[in-house]
């Protein structure tokens, strides 16, 4: 899995599972479930985003087609534990994407509460309006963009869990 431009392995989590989720909540706004009529959202909160693109070919690191089984594309985004195919809305500073989770992930900066992984361009959208330089490489030196907005529309049917976000592991 690639995180910010930087090839993850699976066992990249494994020294900060056994690390509490303290520092991940503190990065986290508290999530809101949301009901009535005038919100379409079933839950919202802000959380740092980071970017990734995986999609098997080997290049720059890829590890595997996503998990979700449907190939990598725009607004493909990684949750560690919402369910697979979960409808997510995510803005920052008056831009917006609607996605859906197709991958698991970051590993071990979901521990330090990076709980997304956008596609690159989706990131680099929200970022500045621009366009990624390739599919692997947003043209920017920004890791991750904190304080992104997320608004879960429908709750997929895939593996994981409903909720706030937790950590990988």
């Amino acid at each position: 899995m690639m995180v910010a431009g930087v090839a993850l392995s699976g066992n990249d989590h494994d020294d900060a599972a056994a690390k509490t989720n303290t520092a991940a909540a503190a990065n986290l706004a508290p999530a809101k479930k949301t009901e009535g009529k005038d919100s379409k959202a079933l839950l919202t909160g802000k959380t740092t985003a980071s970017y990734f693109w995986d999609d098997g070919s080997g290049v720059n690191g890829d590890t595997g087609a996503p998990a979700g089984g449907k190939p990598m594309q725009k607004g493909l985004f990684a949750s560690p534990s919402w369910p697979l195919h979960t409808k997510v809305k995510v803005s920052y500073e008056g831009r917006s994407v609607t996605g859906f989770i197709g991958d698991r992930g970051p590993g071990e900066p979901s521990h330090r509460g990076v709980m997304l992984d956008l596609d690159t361009y989706t990131f680099r959208h929200l970022l500045d309006g621009g366009t990624p330089k390739s599919k692997y490489n947003t043209g920017s030196d920004a890791g991750h963009i904190k304080g992104v907005k997320y608004e879960i529309l429908k709750w997929g049917k895939g593996a994981g869990s409903k909720g706030e976000p937790k950590p990988l592991g």
